[in-house]
């Protein structure tokens, strides 16, 4: 996750038989206000039960200012503005250690949306299921092969969710005019799902 606006990712399930979608799970993304033209900041991932919100990954991205980019650390993110270069690292938490992310049981939901708030942004609320903002949503099979969702289209969560390989999800969070590129994009994840006999995820994995 990248940019100057701070942000949160929910995912909302409306169970069989039920009328109010629910949070299920939840990433929020805070800037960390270094300066850098991109921006990077702290990222948390929670799952949502009910009134309990659990924390089940993190991941923080320093960044700092260097005079030359040798010796990197392996994964390090660099940068140039000016005469001045940047290098970003990021480090991620889970919990427990040997968790797996954001694991979603979402076999007794008959519909899934993805909403990304954006309180500096315009528009300020995204979904998936608003076929005036789902355009700013990118799906796809990797991080590179990710097109975006044609303007005026409601996206089915559950065709959005691979059987048993991962898929690639992206947000423009508003700061740059869509149809766009996905490196434009700020807000990269992968999802996966178990899925039964009929191709329909019964649960869904979600990693920063």
């Amino acid at each position: 996750v990248s940019g100057y606006w701070n942000k949160t990712m929910t995912l909302y399930g409306t169970k069989f038989g039920d009328t109010v979608a629910k949070p299920l799970m939840t990433i929020t993304y805070a800037y960390n206000n270094y300066g850098d033209p991109k921006g990077y900041g702290t990222s948390i991932v929670s799952t949502i039960n009910g009134s309990t919100t659990t924390k089940v990954q993190q991941q923080v991205c320093t960044t700092s200012t260097v005079k030359n980019f040798s010796s990197l650390p392996s994964g390090a993110i660099t940068q140039t503005s000016g005469s001045k270069k940047y290098v970003t690292t990021c480090a991620d938490t889970f919990y427990p250690s040997n968790g797996a992310g954001a694991v979603i049981d979402v076999s007794q939901m008959d519909n899934l949306y993805l909403q990304m708030d954006v309180p500096s942004g315009s528009p300020k609320v995204l979904k998936s299921n608003d076929p005036t903002t789902s355009n700013r949503l990118y799906i796809g099979t990797s991080t590179t092969t990710m097109p975006e969702v044609a303007t005026g289209q409601t996206v089915d969560i559950f065709t959005a969710v691979p059987c048993g390989q991962p898929g690639y999800q992206a947000w423009e969070d508003g700061g740059n005019p869509v149809p766009a590129d996905v490196s434009n994009a700020d807000f990269f994840y992968t999802v996966q799902g178990k899925c039964d006999f009929n191709q329909r995820p019964s649960n869904t994995v979600l990693t920063q």
